[in-house]
């Protein structure tokens, strides 16, 4: 079994303390927060994108250094990553944690620092805040579109 001094490396803190895209969207196309009852951390989102890919993304982060390290990642990797891809990367997030599956690969290889937190349970919510919150934000984003009739992207009015 992992110990928890095993969790929190050198590069778990220099993520947390490097955390990118800390500035909130003026306008975003969505925003989402997600929270973790147990230990009271919390991830706010704004996402903007152009049809299925992501053009701007702020975040407020309040989590412990797991969840700050996910951001970090997120921060880093989100722009320019399509609906599909940042949902996937979601799920073997959670299936990593909760199944023993395989970490993250290639631009989001650096999430698999975070595979020995698989052996605590009560963390695994905060680990994983910054997913939950860029895919409800995805998802509002996706029933707004349908409401107006599929359209790809939303044309910015400013305001009067």
């Amino acid at each position: 079994m992992t110990l928890p001094e095993d969790i929190y490396t050198q590069r778990i803190l220099e993520l947390a303390a490097a955390i990118p895209r800390t500035k909130r969207l003026e306008a975003p196309e969505a925003s989402a927060t997600a929270h973790s009852k147990l230990c009271g951390s919390t991830v706010s989102v704004d996402l903007s994108m152009e049809g299925d890919v992501v053009t701007d993304y702020g975040q407020s982060v309040k989590a412990c250094l797991l969840g700050q390290s996910a951001a970090s990642v997120m921060g880093r990797e989100i722009v320019g990553s399509s609906a599909d891809e940042l949902k996937a990367v979601g799920a073997q997030m959670r299936k990593m944690l909760k199944q023993g599956g395989p970490p993250p690969s290639g631009r989001w290889a650096d999430l698999a620092m975070l595979e020995p937190v698989r052996d605590y349970r009560a963390r695994h919510a905060s680990t994983l805040l910054v997913f939950d919150a860029v895919e409800e934000a995805i998802r509002e984003i996706e029933a707004k579109r349908a409401r107006q009739g599929g359209e790809t992207h939303t044309d910015q009015v400013s305001p009067a």
